[in-house]
């Protein structure tokens, strides 16, 4: 009869930055990216932000795979189905790490953004972790079904801004109104929705309008 057992280790786990940190800094992000991504290729998104005033941050996700058959292209995932709840706290440890490396909590005004499976991830870390951020942008995903408002009252004065497009084969119509009540539950102060003609990508225009 064959039962499965476990053992913890230490792994390391790389994160991608864009320009540098300096006085001229006003907004430091972290981001999260989407299923299917690497971090060093999904900080591009975020080459048009001015290099001066904006340092961005983007966590790795740890379980790499071959994105199609070729097996030339890598992605990543952040989470699957499978011990959910232990690569959770994996997750949160690695980020943990990341925040304390770059010493976010001393951050200016410093803005969280999860992208797709990243905005799980991202409010998942708030949340559980209790951190604190200026802004909070929840682009084209869904927060997890555990999260309850309780969760996210250390963001009572946090601007939230949930951004996704209306043709978003992912965000189904009757998902999307039930989505939009949902965050309103979590996110009673200073909550707003954008949406924009398009699909599941990510729209560089609008984030440049909230930075």
């Amino acid at each position: 009869m064959s039962r499965e057992k476990q053992v913890s280790y230490q792994i390391s786990n790389s994160y991608s930055v864009l320009n540098e940190f300096s006085e001229k800094t006003k907004n430091v992000w972290l981001v999260c990216h989407g299923i299917g991504y690497l971090s060093r290729y999904f900080i591009r998104f975020f080459n048009h932000l001015d290099s001066s005033e904006n340092y961005i941050i983007a966590p790795q996700a740890q379980s790499k795979y071959y994105l199609k058959s070729d097996y030339r292209h890598v992605g990543a995932s952040w989470l699957t189905k499978e011990d959910t709840e232990a690569e959770i706290e994996n997750v949160l440890n690695y980020l943990d790490e990341v925040y304390a490396e770059e010493n976010l909590a001393k951050a200016p005004n410093l803005i969280v953004l999860g992208y797709s499976q990243g905005v799980s991830v991202a409010t998942r870390f708030l949340a559980r972790r209790q951190m604190k951020c200026d802004q909070l942008i929840l682009h084209s995903g869904k927060v997890p079904a555990e999260l309850i408002p309780e969760d996210f009252k250390i963001l009572k004065d946090t601007k939230v801004t949930y951004l996704y497009g209306n043709e978003d084969e992912y965000l189904k119509k009757g998902i999307i109104k039930v989505e939009e009540e949902r965050m309103k539950s979590l996110f009673p102060n200073n909550f707003e929705i954008i949406t924009y003609n398009g699909g599941h990508e990510f729209n560089t225009e609008i984030i440049k309008k909230l930075s």
